[in-house]
């Protein structure tokens, strides 16, 4: 089997080491590039108390392990992006091989391998390794499958710390203890080793006190997620503003459905899945009751596997348990879809190509099957390098975005933004219009037309965005940025200093935003 990891581990790297001359990428910049948290390990350490995002953002989340790793990368490297994206790569290639040792229990090496290699190439996952910010993701499954392995060979302490690994890295961390039962309650192969010697099953014990622990380590980080991490102002996508349950999930299934859709046919990729590369639908809908299938379906087909196939069983329940937190079908979550947020789901594919090769060279012979699994992973490996320069810098992710997907709203406020700020106020103008045409709907978009509008002396057309966002108090700091300029301009500087007062009371950081005008 060492053959076997040594390939998927280079196979995994190899692919992702161009990315070792990219820079910060959008997001990249608030949490590494400006944050100093995560540019000193000390800094790192004291900002355990710290939410994820820096908190004048008033984003906030919870990943204390993640920030850990960037001060530590930080340190060795002075703060050199290409280190960062090569250790990426390298968290990637330990999450790849510990998934072939876990599928191991179930396939043969040629199963275990195939399904490795697909891990390793799938499109989806150039947006969890190429970015930086995608590191929490790494970590989560390296953090959830070593659990797994650990408590499989009775390591208890190992067990639970790769649980809070992945708990305190990202919150779907949470269900490494249930990926634990699932992997108990799973039978496994025939020929396993196991205490009782090869040929017999692995009946060990998982202790109390293992468990005890487990559930210390999850209430602890629940504990920690709700009392620094929560996130009251920017804590669901615009798409969600003023919905209720129904308006919540007409948008949520078809999302599910384009996701499996993502994992199976990866043709098109995007960074964006707000409005409209996913329509802003309204009711029942085709893709609803689809979306509806698969959230049933993928579950249901770890129940009828689990004797069948277990190896089948295991990937479709973690794919299910890995994408539920974001999955918006209980509450809303800051995100559509995100193809970083498939990094575990991925699993499902990779397995059902492993156990397709297995039952290929079963009844074919051995070179069919590894003919069918190198078309396969060699197709996903010329796909996600076609897709890495998009990660390159802004420049290319912004130009990618808008030649994909121009129907992204967020793609055209993106492109307004730059235009502003190099001067092209007519450009930025038709660039925010188109966005507003697309999807009216995103308060702060609003707030930063208006904004702009206001420094072009167009103040009328201010006017109509800043009463359209304080319709809601979604995005209310960009809307109370914006009448505090427009009070400025119209020369009524009291009441611009009650707005800047109450908008630094109420929102973190924003005194330094309102202390440049005074």
């Amino acid at each position: 089997m060492r053959r076997e990891l040594l390939l998927v581990f280079v196979a995994a790297v190899a692919l992702y080491l161009p990315t070792g001359r990219y820079g910060f990428v959008q997001d990249d910049r608030a949490i590494i590039a400006s944050n100093p948290a995560a540019q000193s390990i000390g800094a790192a350490l004291r900002a355990f108390d710290d939410p994820y995002w820096p908190r004048e953002t008033g984003a906030g989340l919870y990943r204390p392990m993640t920030i850990l790793s960037y001060a530590i990368d930080w340190t060795v490297s002075g703060g050199r992006p290409g280190w960062m994206h090569v250790m990426n790569a390298l968290w990637h290639g330990l999450a790849t091989v510990l998934l072939v040792i876990v599928l191991a229990r179930w396939l043969p090496a040629l199963g275990a391998a195939a399904a490795g290699l697909v891990f390793a190439w799938h499109p989806v996952h150039v947006e969890a390794v190429a970015s930086l910010v995608g590191r929490a993701e790494l970590l989560a499954a390296v953090g959830i499958l070593g659990a797994v392995l650990a408590a499989r060979r009775g390591r208890w302490a190992v067990a639970v710390f790769c649980a809070a690994l992945a708990m305190f890295s990202k919150e779907h961390g949470v269900i490494a203890g249930v990926a634990i039962l699932l992997d108990k309650w799973l039978r496994p192969h025939p020929l396993t080793p196991s205490p009782l010697g090869r040929g017999g099953t692995d009946d060990r014990r998982y202790p109390p006190g293992f468990w005890i622990a487990l559930a210390i380590v999850t209430i602890g980080f629940l504990t920690a997620w709700f009392a620094i991490g929560w996130a009251g102002e920017n804590d669901e996508a615009a798409v969600f503003y003023g919905s209720g349950t129904g308006g919540r999930l007409a948008i949520a299934l078809p999302a599910a459905l384009r996701a499996a859709l993502l994992l199976v046919w990866p043709a098109s990729l995007s960074v964006d899945y707000n409005p409209q590369v996913l329509p802003a639908r309204v009711g029942v809908s085709i893709p609803a009751l689809l979306g509806l299938l698969v959230i049933a379906g993928i579950p249901a087909l770890a129940v009828w596997c689990h004797r069948r196939a277990p190896a089948i069983a295991f990937a479709a329940g973690l794919a299910t348990l890995s994408y539920l937190p974001t999955a918006n079908l209980f509450f809303s979550s800051g995100v559509i879809l995100a193809e970083r947020n498939l990094y575990l789901a991925v699993i499902l594919t990779a397995v059902l190509v492993g156990w397709a090769a297995t039952w290929l060279a079963a009844r074919r012979g051995l070179r069919p099957a590894a003919a069918a699994v190198a078309i396969v992973a060699i197709a996903s490996g010329w796909r996600s390098s076609a897709r890495l320069p998009a990660w390159r810098d802004n420049r290319s992710q912004l130009l990618t975005l808008l030649a994909d997907h121009p129907e992204s709203y967020r793609a055209h406020g993106s492109a307004a933004a730059v235009l502003a700020g190099t001067g092209d106020t007519a450009g930025a103008r038709r660039e925010y219009q188109k966005a507003d045409s697309l999807f009216p709907g995103d308060r702060y978009l609003n707030g930063a037309n208006a904004i702009f509008l206001i420094g072009i002396g167009d103040t009328a057309a201010a006017v109509q965005l800043i009463t359209r966002g304080g319709r809601s108090s979604a995005g209310e700091r960009m809307t109370l940025r914006a009448e505090f300029l427009l009070e400025l301009a119209r020369g009524h500087r009291t009441k611009a200093t009650v707005l800047a007062d109450s908008a630094s009371k109420r929102f973190a950081g924003e005194q330094k935003w309102y202390r440049q005008f005074r």
